[in-house]
């Protein structure tokens, strides 16, 4: 009995002894030294597992003597693993640095904010949109970026004419005039030009589109009151690279692409060509076209010349030629009688020359110099109306970026030049219209810690604009201030705030409703105000080994001051004036992201905007501005092999210009993409419930001879399904 006793106090013993180890584990970040939370640490074969904390310290208990593998898994970076023999000596925690995964190396790099740093040390908040999706929206709708920006949360795609399907870009629901547009960074959308170039902008050859959401006039002058939308080529590699596109829909509409880059160690190049075919479109059969008639040409050329390790110049040439015969269908198609005579042609060239210098003058320090000189030609007709214009814009850029231990500084100063003449008018309608613009700028981004970076910003504008009825000259003194703040590994947050102003302009929104008749040449107008800013709230996590989540809140608010309005005089004529009465925009923005293995991605953003108008009587409301946008989207995809997305978009009530309210609506897309080798077969099912306008009201009123058209407030053409092939070289 005693020997049994003994036995069982040694097994005891023994089995204590076999899981007493206790083991401490710290982990950082290898590049940054920085403390990593919440990774998960477990023992293979084992049901130990444990977590850090925000010290970055786990602790394992109860491990078993004998040789252990250690796994460490974090979001974002690589799997280690680690072979430990138990018991183990230990003093200090045991230190493991985990390296960023290959595919967080490749940093999202932000150039809109002109210091070309990491999104994840940028205080100014900035979107993307990359490649990947780019591809991915660019099977939907080849010929322009509209898709792209149309399925981002905050960003409206408006369409302004029924029978033409013009369109320009709202982004807090701000009339499409306070939005900057920019391609590389330059700033040659002028006025006039600005109102087709939302539909003269191909996806083929962009790597990234970067968003600023709130006043920017900081960083890029006038225009930038509701925010920047920057367009970024693709640069050329060593490696040759070589994309076709075809593509046809249901619609009528044929797009053939092609886009070619290389460099070596000199020069370099990028090609675009791009042509785009629609036939006349009439969905409901009233005998108005939904889609005009369209033939598109673009073509893009840039040579890259790279004389030493510290120089490079791009020069580049865009050339745009669009012709859009829309209205009565039986005019579209050459079958016009006395019953069927409405057309509407827009016929457009636009031809964009740049030029980009730039040099490193010391191993961190780079001086810029860029210019660019855009033409742009536009001719509207309608029966008995007519209206033909030339935009000449010009602009030059030279800055100065000066990269300390942990600062940058850039001085900058710019000019632009923006002339509109108006053909075929009476001397005295005539909406000739010149601005001249001169400004200085200077920006500080301080990375005061790890978590706290802030940027600071002031332009000065001297503006003259005129015309042969007023002259008048402006000065503008513009700051900015951005502050981000890094408060864990999942937890950060920005806020910012700015001044922004717009220059007076005849072509907007409205105007373009009504091909701009009757419409006088601006008289004693200034420009318009603002002031705002955004916040945000940024959360990601791991939820397991298998699961990652992340979270976005944002809060914004703009107040316009001066507001430009459009109004009628007793004769019927529209012309522009000031108002003492503001425009006021705020609401917020909520995004998410959920992925599970990389395969199943859900997006998630919802949109309220409550923008008012303190001018307008009664009803203040923006028109056409839904208070409330759902965009939901769900994607599954094996990389190289296949990809395959659902997505849903709900649209909110809409007050029309004349205080009638639509109805809120629903539209589903679904896409497919099959990989073979270098080719890959996509198809695409773009609103495929046929939610359209017609469906609620005719768009069309009046006569065949002297219709008027509604205003557009969802999709007019219906249900779209396209499909096609592309090839990669």
């Amino acid at each position: 009995m005693r020997k049994i006793i003994l036995l069982l106090c040694t097994t005891m013993c023994m089995v204590s002894a076999y899981a007493q180890n206790t083991f401490k584990i710290i982990v950082k970040d290898k590049e940054s030294k920085a403390i990593l939370s919440d990774v998960t640490i477990l023992i293979k074969n084992t049901n130990l597992i444990a977590k850090t904390g925000a010290d970055g310290i786990a602790t394992l208990s109860n491990i078993p003597n004998g040789n252990q593998t250690l796994l460490i898994r974090n979001v974002g970076f690589e799997e280690q693993k680690i072979m430990l023999s138990f018991p183990l000596n230990q003093n200090e925690p045991f230190e493991v640095l985990m390296n960023l995964a290959e595919d967080e190396l490749e940093e999202v790099i932000v150039s809109s904010t002109r210091t070309s740093r990491s999104i994840q040390n940028t205080p100014t908040r900035v979107e993307t949109i990359e490649l990947e999706e780019i591809d991915e929206k660019s099977n939907m709708r080849p010929a322009n970026v509209s898709m792209i920006l149309h399925e981002s949360t905050g960003i409206a795609v408006q369409q302004t004419s029924a029978t033409s399907a013009n369109a320009s870009i709202r982004i807090q629901g701000l009339d499409g005039r306070y939005t900057q547009l920019l391609k590389d960074g330059y700033a040659s959308f002028g006025n006039f030009a600005s109102g087709l170039s939302i539909l003269e902008i191909p996806p083929l050859d962009l790597a990234q589109v970067e968003i600023i959401k709130g006043p920017s006039s900081t960083l890029y002058g006038a225009g930038a009151i509701a925010g920047v939308v920057n367009f970024i080529s693709r640069t050329p590699k060593e490696k040759a690279d070589f994309n076709l596109i075809l593509n046809q829909s249901n619609v009528g509409q044929t797009n053939i692409g092609a886009f070619s880059m290389q460099r070596n160690q000199k020069l370099g190049y990028s090609l675009l060509a791009l042509v785009n075919f629609q036939k006349p479109y009439d969905v409901d059969k009233d005998d108005f076209t939904e889609l005009p008639k369209t033939t598109d040409f673009t073509i893009h050329p840039k040579l890259f010349i790279y004389p030493d390790d510290k120089t490079s110049i791009i020069i580049g040439n865009a050339f745009t030629k669009s012709d859009r015969t829309g209205g009565d269908i039986f005019v579209v198609r050459d079958k016009a009688d006395a019953n069927h005579r409405y057309f509407e042609t827009n016929t457009s060239i636009r031809n964009t020359s740049t030029v980009d210098f730039s040099y490193k003058t010391a191993e961190r320090d780079l001086l810029k110099v860029k210019t660019s000189f855009n033409y742009f030609k536009r001719g509207i007709s309608i029966p008995d109306y007519g209206f033909n214009g030339v935009n000449y814009n010009s602009y030059t850029d030279m800055s100065y970026l000066k990269n300390l231990k942990n600062q940058s500084l850039i001085f900058g100063a710019n000019i632009v030049f923006d002339k509109f003449s108006e053909s075929d008018q009476q001397p005295a309608l005539k909406k000739d219209f010149t601005t001249k613009t001169a400004g200085v700028y200077a920006q500080h981004t301080w990375d005061i810690s790890e978590k706290f970076k802030l940027e600071s910003g002031l332009r000065a504008d001297f503006v003259n604009y005129f015309n042969a009825y007023y002259r008048n000259d402006e000065a503008f003194l513009l700051p900015r201030i951005s502050a981000l703040y890094k408060f864990d590994d999942h937890w950060s947050s920005r806020i910012g705030g700015g001044l922004g102003y717009k220059t007076p302009t005849l072509f907007t929104e409205q105007t373009e409703t009504f091909q701009y008749q009757n419409l006088l040449p601006l008289e004693n107008v200034k420009a318009e105000k603002s002031y705002g800013g955004t916040a945000d709230v940024n959360y990601k996590t791991s939820i397991s080994d298998d699961w990652m989540i992340s979270f976005n809140q944002m809060f914004f608010y703009t107040r316009i001051n001066n507001s430009t309005i459009l109004l009628q005089s007793p004769t019927g004529d529209f012309y522009f004036g000031n108002t003492a009465q503001p425009v006021r925009s705020m609401g917020f923005e909520t995004n998410a992201r959920l992925i599970f293995h990389e395969y199943f991605k859900l997006f998630a953003g919802y949109t309220f905007t409550d923008a008012k108008a303190d001018y307008l009587p009664v009803i203040q409301a923006i028109r056409l501005l839904p208070k409330s946008k759902l965009n939901l989207a769900l994607l599954y995809e094996k990389e190289r092999n296949f990809k395959i997305g659902l997505e849903g978009y709900f649209t909110d009530k809409q007050y029309l210009y004349n205080n009638q309210q639509t109805n809120a609506f629903w539209e589903f897309g679904f896409m497919a993409e099959k990989v073979f080798g270098r080719i890959s077969i996509f198809i695409n099912a773009e609103n495929f419930t046929d939610t359209r306008q017609s469906r609620y009201k005719s768009v069309v009123n009046g006569s065949h001879l002297n219709p008027n058209f509604d205003d557009i407030w969802t999709h007019t053409e219906g249900r779209t399904f396209n499909g096609g092939l592309k090839l990669k070289l």
